[in-house]
């Protein structure tokens, strides 16, 4: 797997807003900042995409303008744009805003080290 399937591969899996499909995506250190704070490990983390998962309903996620920054055979930085839309308290809702992603690759297999989203710039 490539870095860049990886990525496609954790998009699918935030498709299906459930915790234990993205868990495995991630690296037992894995560090998340969102507009709400940062979160380190995967108990802190699974909270967060739980209150996200929680929060928005039939959420889809999309991932575009990537450009890699760097990749080399054990990891890979990369920036983008991230567009999502779904229903929160029933009502449309959409947004989108930059990220920041590392890849780490250990025992053969690609996992997210860290991601940072934020805001579009103004």
């Amino acid at each position: 797997m490539t870095p860049q399937e990886f990525l496609q591969q954790y998009e699918q899996a935030l498709a299906a807003q459930s915790w234990p499909v993205v868990a495995p995506l991630f690296h037992p250190d894995v560090c998340v900042t969102f507009n709400d704070g940062t979160y380190k490990g995967i108990a802190e983390v699974q909270q967060a995409f739980e209150a996200t998962f929680g929060l928005i309903e039939d959420e889809e996620y999309r991932i575009k303008d990537l450009h890699w920054v760097r990749q080399t055979e054990d990891y890979a930085v990369c920036l983008y744009t991230f567009h999502w839309r779904g229903l929160i308290g029933g009502k449309a809702a959409q947004g989108s805003g930059r990220g920041t992603s590392v890849l780490v690759k250990e025992e053969g297999r690609w996992l997210l080290l860290t991601e940072h989203l934020g805001p579009n710039p103004v």
